[in-house]
This record gives C-alpha cells, structure tokens and sequence, in this order.
C-alpha cells in the first residue's frame, strides 16, 4: 500500500498529524472523509504521484493523528484546515491543490475559503456545503442523513458506536483494500477516536455553520478553479437536483464530472477519479 511513499508523523501546533506522502510535481493534498483514514486514497494517490507530490494525512480526530478534547470547538473545520496549512508549509509547499471527501470535502472547502493565496485549485467529493443542508433541510434528508442529527446528541452516538464499531460502520476488506480495511478497523475501535469523530459532526451543526453563515454575509467564495465530483450511486443529487446552481452561489469557476461508484469514489472507482482530477489539475 503506497509503494514509494514515505509514512511519519508531523507537528503543526498543537496537533501531531499522520501522514503519507510522495510522488513529484506540483502538490496536492487529499482530505479523506468520515470515518476513515488517509488510507482510502491508497489507490489513488499512486496514480497521481506521476505528475504531483501527493499528501493524505489522517485529519485530526482521525486515524492515528492527534484526538483534541471532544468539544465542538476543537473540532471545527476551520482548526483543521489550519492544521492542514501548517502541515503543507511544512513539507515545503505555500500553494497547492486540495481534494477532499465527505467530512475531508468541509475542510477542503474551509481551506479554500481561509486562506485563498494557498489554494490554487480545489476537488471537492460528494459534498454540498453544511449550510445549504441545514437550511434546505426536508423531512427526506432528515430520514437519510439521520446521522448527523443523532450524532449531535451527547454520549448516546458513543455508547451505540463503541458498543460494536465493526456492525456500525461496516466496510468491506475486498473493496477496500486489506491493509486499508485494517487500518479503518483499528481506528473506528479506538474509543478516543470515535469521540473525536462525533466532534467533527457536533461542530458542523454548531461553529461550522456559523462560519459559513458569515462567508455568504461577506460575500465570500471560492476564488481558485473548483472541481465537483459526484458519486452516481449516492444520493446527492437524488437530494438535489438544482446542486450545480446551489455551487454557483460559492464558486467563481464551478466545473462538475460524476464518478460511476457509490458514496466512497476512491475505493470503488480510483482510476477514474484521478483521471478526472489530473485533466482538471493539467488544465492551467
């Protein structure tokens, strides 16, 4: 898994990031999604590390990376997306790309917005701003996204969770990936990571959402090219028809492709998600 890349640990302020990196080229960072590991993208990144440098840490909260106090306010998107920065100007790299997925897709989006002179372009997976669901809200997305409600509420998500993580979050080692699946399954038993993870949601109906309250107050949007990539097999266009034009209202310079996978794109179709991601980084 990963041949050629380097695995290690790095300080960015208060966190210690695992992360895995390699490939030359131009940078790009992969923000793995909930409730997995920087492992997901196992077999993507060697198809991009031709071309690229290529860094998948595990987000905080995450994998093995540090798991801050469970309070919302550690677990902001914004925090992350600090981490994320500091972690790239680390390794050497004051502008890069940024592909993020799921929960790693609000990071993504948060780094884009924060710091624009640091993103030149941005891959967003499956994802649709936390405000625009919350404030679109039906009682259909309610009974399919259930989850981020009941994550929201205190110690009941960690009791059901912890009680048997393997029957909660599932997961399949063929599709993903045997050394993946183990990884995944080691994080998804750690109780403090499963708390930190809850955060992530928590923070999302609370400080995230204010956050992105007031970038529509100023105005703000992605200033960089923006790629969104879609799941065929998900349900977020089933949600939302009018998406494109939704991502109009936060993008300058919106373009769009569907990848023919369910809801984890870069286990179930990675050939064609880095070929849809290298047109869209070779197209400067």
């Amino acid at each position: 898994m990963f041949e050629g890349f380097r695995l290690t640990e790095i300080e960015v302020g208060a966190v210690r990031l695992r992360v895995r990196h390699g490939g030359r080229g131009s940078p790009v960072l992969l923000l793995h999604g909930h409730p997995r590991t920087h492992a997901t993208w196992h077999r993507v990144a060697p198809l991009l590390a031709g071309d690229h440098t290529v860094v998948c840490p595990d987000l905080r909260g995450y994998g093995r990376s540090t798991t801050p106090a469970p309070i919302p306010e550690n677990h902001t998107k914004r925090a992350m997306a600090g981490d994320c920065l500091a972690l790239m100007r680390s390794l050497g790299h004051d502008r890069f790309a940024v592909f993020g997925h799921d929960r790693g897709s609000y990071v993504a989006l948060r780094l884009a917005l924060d710091h624009p002179d640091a993103v030149d372009r941005l891959v967003l997976g499956d994802c649709l701003p936390i405000s625009e669901h919350l404030d679109r809200c039906t009682d259909e997305f309610a009974r399919r996204w259930w989850h981020w409600f009941f994550f929201a509420q205190p110690d009941k998500p960690e009791r059901a969770i912890l009680a048997d993580p393997a029957a909660w979050y599932g997961g399949d080692p063929e599709r993903m990936g045997a050394e993946a699946w183990r990884d995944y399954q080691e994080a998804i038993h750690d109780p403090g990571t499963v708390r930190a993870m809850l955060a992530d949601y928590r923070a999302g109906l609370g400080p995230d959402r204010e956050h992105e309250r007031a970038d529509r107050a100023a105005g703000r949007r992605v200033a960089c090219p923006l790629l969104l990539l879609d799941s065929r097999h998900d349900d977020l266009r089933e949600l939302y028809p009018d998406l494109d034009d939704i991502w109009r209202g936060w993008a300058t310079d919106l373009r769009t492709a569907t990848i023919d996978s369910g809801h984890h794109m870069a286990e179930e179709a990675p050939e064609q998600v880095a070929a849809e991601v290298l047109a869209f980084l070779g197209d400067r």
